[in-house]
């Protein structure tokens, strides 16, 4: 039911709004979360029409802050 409703929401915001979209999942990933590949296809369809893909790498911040934390408390 949940990528249903965010299919109709990105159905309706295409050419319309501008939509951000962060995930820590592939896209050829997206299926093993979701069951319906159709779905899949066409919610990825829709992010990638016209869009700037931004694959962003490198260390956590949230790890580098925990870590530091950690150490602080030794």
């Amino acid at each position: 039911a949940g990528a249903e409703m965010l299919f109709n929401h990105l159905s309706l915001r295409t050419d319309k709004k501008t939509t951000v979209v962060t995930t820590n999942l592939a896209f050829n990933r997206w299926n093993e979360i979701i069951d319906d590949k159709v779905l899949v296809t066409a919610m990825v369809d829709r992010l990638t029409h016209k869009a700037i893909l931004l694959n962003m790498t490198g260390k956590s911040y949230r790890m580098k802050e925990t870590q530091e934390m950690m150490n602080k408390q030794i």
